[in-house]
């Protein structure tokens, strides 16, 4: 047989760009919960140490339940993580990736502010 073979086991060019798509999809949506202030505030906190709901409330000043919506939504995303003590839950950044997405993201916006 002339030329190469294609790999039985390899994705088409059809099915890599699928993917692609679809890691764009959801590389899109996690940039989307970084879009909320709220958020943003309580990830700051997290970055600091490890919080339960109610120290988060009253360092953002938010209700709890307020805070806890948005905590499902940054577990959803993988950007927290939660473990139980006693009946209470503590949350934390996920890993360092995401203190890092944060990090970058204030040296952007800074770098924007100094140019004229």
């Amino acid at each position: 047989m002339a030329g190469a073979q294609q790999d039985v086991g390899a994705p088409t060019s059809e099915a890599r760009e699928a993917r692609g798509v679809d890691v764009l999809a959801e590389l899109a949506d996690f940039y989307k919960v970084f879009g909320d202030p709220t958020r943003l505030r309580i990830l700051r906190e997290l970055m600091a140490r490890e919080l339960c709901v109610h120290e988060i409330a009253q360092a953002v000043g938010m209700q709890q339940s307020a805070v806890s919506h948005q905590l499902r939504i940054l577990k959803q995303a993988y950007l927290v993580r939660s473990r139980r003590v006693g009946k209470e839950a503590h949350y934390s950044l996920s890993d360092s990736h995401v203190r890092a997405v944060f990090e970058q993201g204030l040296v952007h916006v800074g770098e924007g502010r100094e140019k004229p």
